[in-house]
């Protein structure tokens, strides 16, 4: 709850007046300002928020509707809540012009006591319990606030441990699982809007002495590089894995024929065996490595399911290397006759 003594303002240009309302407000729970005339009145209302302005109507100068009517179009006090003190009260006109001006109530003069006291402890009952309310709008504000805070850090965790299930933690590509479910996703595609696509699979020839002559931080480096090259080779709709160790498998979204198929594998291989500058451990190395492809078309046969095409492909995968290596090879066909390469053999 809010302790700060709620402010009120009285308007007078009688000293006399100003005295008598000061004694009857002291045990009011209010600050009590004062002022003589208009001018001051507005001037203290600039300084400070006012519970309640008690607000004399005949003034010199600057009368009580002037006042309350400057105070009533003002975008900073135009809430604040004025109670005109007047001889007046039984004149309609003036009241209806003071309603006008932005009064919420008339206290007549000579000013009743209990009246004046009643009436003033309403509406600083009414200010504390708008108050309360105001306080209790930003702490649920505040609050709500937390919850979109811990709810977008939840989601964001969410993500990341989702994203990390589903990835290979060394490379960043797809990992098994999350292949087989985008090999069955692309399954249910080609089935019902009859678009084929391959599955590829291939690892890489010489890994191993690449490990064995640099380290297997120096074989680390070259995935990364090799999964970096092959990720911006690939079309929005087709996905690149890493199934473990030195096996990748792709598919290959729109290709119902083995010709294309095969030029597009031949493609990615020869730019897979480009040399890659990898820097381990604080040192630099330029390595290369050849690249064995084998693939398997739906189009080819559509009654295969995912495990089927795995197999599939990695049949054809070992075709190639059996072959030659460092080629493509496709599980229908003969593998072409192996290109002259700079590859180091496994």
């Amino acid at each position: 709850m809010n302790t700060v003594k709620p402010k009120l303002l009285v308007v007078d240009d009688l000293t006399a007046n100003l005295v008598a309302m000061r004694h009857l407000l002291a045990d009011c729970g209010a600050e009590i300002f004062e002022a003589s005339s208009g001018n001051q009145a507005l001037a203290l209302c600039l300084d400070h928020q006012f519970a309640l302005v008690l607000l004399d109507v005949n003034m010199p100068d600057m009368d009580g509707f002037e006042v309350a009517q400057w105070i009533n179009e003002s975008e900073q006090l135009g809430e604040t809540p004025i109670i005109f003190l007047t001889a007046a009260y039984g004149d309609d006109p003036n009241r209806i012009k003071g309603y006008r001006m932005g009064a919420i109530d008339y206290i007549a003069k000579p000013i009743n006591d209990i009246v004046l006291q009643s009436k003033v402890r309403v509406f600083l009952e009414l200010y504390h319990a708008r108050q309360q309310l105001q306080q209790v709008l930003r702490d649920l504000a505040e609050r709500n606030q937390q919850l979109l805070d811990e709810i977008a850090v939840r989601k964001r965790i969410e993500a990341q441990v989702r994203y990390e299930a589903s990835h290979d933690s060394l490379t960043g590509l797809p990992n098994r699982s999350c292949f087989f479910e985008r090999l069955q996703q692309a399954l249910v595609t080609a089935i019902h809007q009859d678009r084929g696509f391959a599955v590829v699979c291939f690892d890489l020839d010489g890994f191993k002495s690449i490990n064995d002559e640099f380290g297997h931080a120096a074989g680390d480096a070259l995935l990364c590089a090799l999964a970096s090259r092959l990720q911006g080779m690939m079309g929005a709709d087709d996905t690149a894995a890493r199934l473990g160790g030195d096996e990748f498998a792709l598919i290959l979204r729109d290709f119902n024929r083995t010709d294309p198929a095969m030029e597009r594998c031949e493609f990615l291989r020869e730019h897979l065996t480009e040399p890659y500058p990898i820097h381990y451990d604080g040192q630099s190395v330029t390595v290369q490595i050849g690249v064995s492809f084998g693939f398997t078309l739906w189009h080819d046969a559509p009654e295969q399911g995912p495990d089927q095409m795995i197999r599939s492909a990695d049949k054809a995968m070992y075709d190639a290397k059996r072959g030659g290596k460092n080629r493509s090879a496709s599980v229908n066909h003969a593998a072409p006759a192996p290109l002259d390469t700079a590859a180091t053999q496994a």
